[in-house]
């Protein structure tokens, strides 16, 4: 693991690192906010997934989480969105919404995805392992939040794991992978023809089998271009209803899918994880 950047920031370290990881058989770009209360002694977590066409880096430039994170002594890990390198297959037809930038989260099953695209192990299983070796971190608090993809990753991840998370936070999530085309396109691709298996990754079905509710904080902007057709936040109220799931969910006027959305309520994000975290 060497460190390719490192900036002070709000009296901690913003780090950027690489490494090769197994799992998804290729060299890795991660990020890592250390707070200055690191310094002291093992610190919570907060695990950031980023959406489409995102690498580790937008949600560093762009949310202006340190400062909240530095008040109040907690770390972030930011994970690429997909494997990445020359080797590594993409969209054939050179979209956005698939393949490079687009890892789902998932484990993919079908090649040429199988080999390589195995995001849910990398964030659940190989890069946890990794910072928590190299870093001052509290392996028993930890919790998980994303925006877009990610929000759809960070739930789901969340839904599945709930004996590994404290709290579980998205911004404009894709709720239901399995009834829109993001999401369709996606899983068919990873995994197969087979919709019954899909169920696994989808965030609205996991709800409804859920035994321990987390506690879950979601928001989206009701301005947003994506909510009708690839978000549908209406399925997941229905379903936390349905289910009894004693989630927050907040409509926010005017608000888009951008990165000023979530620069917007970042803080609120990172004091509810805080509560659930114990600081």
């Amino acid at each position: 693991m060497n460190i390719t950047g490192e900036n002070r920031c709000f009296s901690g370290r913003q780090l950027r690192l690489q490494h090769r990881a197994e799992s998804l058989d290729c060299d890795m770009h991660f990020s890592v906010f250390l707070p200055p209360q690191a310094e002291q002694g093992a610190v919570p977590v907060l695990y950031w997934l980023s959406g489409l066409t995102c690498t580790d880096e937008n949600f560093v430039q762009k949310a202006g989480a340190q400062r909240y994170a530095a008040e109040q002594g907690i770390a972030i890990v930011c994970p690429d969105t997909s494997p990445r390198g020359d080797e590594i297959p993409d969209d054939p037809e050179g979209a956005w919404d698939f393949g490079l930038g687009a890892g789902f989260y998932l484990n993919a099953e079908r090649e040429p995805w199988a080999a390589h695209y195995r995001m849910y192990d990398y964030v659940t299983e190989e890069l946890p392992a990794l910072v928590n070796k190299a870093f001052r971190l509290n392996p028993e608090a930890c919790a998980i939040s994303g925006h877009s993809m990610g929000g759809h990753g960070a739930m789901m991840i969340a839904l599945r794991n709930p004996e590994r998370f404290r709290s579980v936070s998205a911004f404009s999530p894709i709720v239901a992978p399995t009834q829109c085309p993001w999401g369709e396109k996606a899983f068919s691709n990873y995994l197969g023809d087979n919709r019954e298996s899909w169920k696994a990754w989808d965030s609205c079905e996991l709800l409804r089998a859920a035994e321990y509710h987390l506690p879950l904080l979601v928001d989206q902007g009701e301005a947003d271009d994506f909510l009708e057709e690839q978000l549908k936040t209406e399925l997941l109220e229905e379903t936390c209803k349905e289910a009894q799931y004693p989630a927050v969910i907040r409509r926010q006027p005017g608000y888009n899918h951008s990165y000023f959305f979530v620069a917007s309520f970042i803080g609120s994000h990172i004091a509810f994880h805080a509560r659930e975290l114990g600081r």
